[in-house]
């Protein structure tokens, strides 16, 4: 199969199937954007006389059965493709002829890729926003289903100062809207074109719009200069995975928390039947697994940001193939917290807590009745600490 760049030498197979190695099958979740983009590449192309009226028509329509057949899995992307970008143009070029082969002038793979990759990064971080609303949202339902329902608040493991399932669970709330804000917030990084920066030093010669094709594909800006580019790769998708990695981490905490509520010893909280798993050997078991690995796959956010940090570091500039590597951490990033958030809130629906197994250390009132005691004789607050607290000890044994 000719790739985009052959020249007549044979590829030696190890060669491609090293460099190419799972690229080629993560880019089937950007071919629908890159289609969205060449078709906007040829409109500019053609509003430029760069191309005829006819070629754009044949581009447009061919595009458009090939977007169709890939989302009905009537075709994938190859090893001996490369890469999405020429698995698209091969197909299309195959349907249409030589008009399909016109719609390469004045792009690069470098930046084709890059521009699929951030319209899809755009949906998939405000996806991820939206998830994390709707997990917010559920601790607050269960804030509300447990209005009355007392909990200690813990500090350093042990019972701290009264609190509630309300204050618990709209903590949670609280933090996981922040951490959708911070989603959001990568769009400013992932809101700039790259397109028609080539590979990242335009296309001599030939007079692209940018900001037509800026325009047609909703970025906020055009990414200049054209030497940017390249060197901002990895940086919105680091951006985005530090975030992820900030919501796990919520995420692991709340699920510790559920974890030692659950416990036997504590039995605060019966989680649901249906969001538990058994034991291959104690009959009476229902595991916690759902929680257990929500807890565990914060290390697996933390490294994909990790690994994706760990590519770009002391890169020189301009476009290098390292980059490539950022996708596998960054997708499995993503995945990962698509996954969990579309699990927490059936599971946060379920949780029912036990108010009569919660019990409360008789003590825990006590940096409040310090409080009301300075107050009242209008003593400071370290005379009323100390008056409290030797109240509280325990008589010494005589015996």
């Amino acid at each position: 199969m000719r790739r985009l760049w052959d020249k007549g030498t044979p590829l030696d197979a190890r060669v491609l199937e090293y460099t190419a190695g799972e690229d080629y099958a993560l880019d089937e979740r950007l071919v629908r954007h890159d289609v969205a983009a060449s078709l906007a590449h040829a409109q500019m192309l053609c509003a430029q006389g760069l191309i005829g009226a006819a070629d754009l028509e044949a581009i447009r329509a061919g595009l458009g059965a090939l977007a169709d057949e890939h989302a009905r899995g009537l075709w994938r992307i190859e090893l001996a493709d490369e890469d999405g970008q020429t698995a698209l143009e091969r197909h299309l070029t195959a349907r249409i002829g030589p008009a399909g082969a016109r719609i390469h002038l004045g792009r690069s793979r470098n930046d084709q890729v890059l521009t699929a990759l951030r319209l899809y990064l755009r949906e998939a971080a405000e996806e991820l926003a939206a998830g994390a609303d709707r997990c917010a949202a559920a601790l607050e339902a269960l804030a509300a289903r447990e209005s009355g329902t007392a909990l200690p608040g813990y500090t350093h493991m042990q019972q701290a100062m009264p609190s509630s399932v309300p204050l618990w669970a709209r903590g949670f709330a609280a933090e996981l809207r922040d951490d959708a804000a911070g989603l959001r917030q990568v769009q400013r990084r992932l809101g700039k074109s790259p397109l028609g920066s080539a590979a990242g030093y335009g296309a001599p010669g030939l007079p692209l719009d940018r900001e037509a094709t800026r325009a047609a594909l909703g970025f906020a800006e055009v990414h200049e200069p054209v030497t940017a580019v390249q060197l901002s790769r990895g940086k919105a998708e680091a951006q985005l995975l530090f975030e992820i990695t900030l919501l796990m981490q919520d995420l692991s905490r709340f699920a510790a928390d559920v974890l030692l509520f659950a416990t036997a010893e504590f039995g605060f909280v019966t989680l649901p039947e249906a969001f538990t798993t058994g034991s291959s050997i104690m009959p009476q078991k229902r595991n916690p697994d759902v929680f257990e690995l929500i807890r565990g796959r914060s290390a697996t956010a933390q490294a994909a940001l990790a690994e994706a940090l760990g590519v770009c570091a002391k890169l020189p500039s301009g476009y290098q193939r390292d980059l490539q590597l950022v996708k596998a951490p960054l997708f499995r990033g993503i995945d990962l917290g698509t996954a969990t958030l579309a699990i927490l809130p059936p599971a946060i629906a379920g949780l029912q807590f036990q108010p009569q197994s919660i019990r409360m250390d008789p003590a825990i009132r006590a940096a409040e009745e310090a409080n009301r005691l300075a107050v009242s004789e209008g003593i400071p607050f370290r005379e009323a600490y100390q008056r409290i607290a030797a109240k509280l000890r325990p008589p010494e044994d005589s015996g």
